[in-house]
């Protein structure tokens, strides 16, 4: 099946995406509704639409200044539609819409994913001791 994908706010179903993420992403689980919004009004969103119902399957964030540097998260595929390729087509569209921006880098974390991204492009840090963070890890 060939899914519409579009970064429309308006199209979003943040409930559906809220479910996802709060009760079946293990990146996300437990996290509040309001979280999701604010999350979705700070970012760059992309959602994956079956172009006969209109119902989103698949969703993508990517926080970004637009000039140098973008953090993809929160990629989910709802369950029925995995295994068809979505999940690659829909990093695709997000790599492909982020490419005009000249952005430097564009980074990731996943625990189980790391075949996707490598299909569209993503490789390991070379050197991960230069990256540090504040927060979970």
């Amino acid at each position: 099946m060939q899914y519409e994908i579009s970064t429309d706010p308006a199209r979003l179903d943040l409930p559906r995406v809220h479910q996802w993420l709060s009760t079946d992403a293990y990146w996300a689980i437990g996290r509040p509704l309001e979280k999701v919004r604010r999350a979705a009004e700070g970012s760059l969103n992309f959602g994956a639409y079956d172009p006969a119902t209109g119902e989103q399957v698949a969703y993508a964030r990517v926080v970004t200044d637009r000039a140098t540097f973008a953090w993809l998260c929160d990629v989910y595929v709802a369950r029925p539609a995995r295994g068809l390729g979505l999940g690659t087509r829909l990093v695709e569209a997000v790599r492909d819409h982020l490419l005009p921006m000249g952005l430097r880098r564009v980074t990731l974390a996943t625990a189980d994913a790391h075949g996707v991204y490598a299909k569209v492009g993503f490789a390991p840090l070379e050197d991960p001791s230069m990256w540090m963070v504040l927060g979970e890890q």
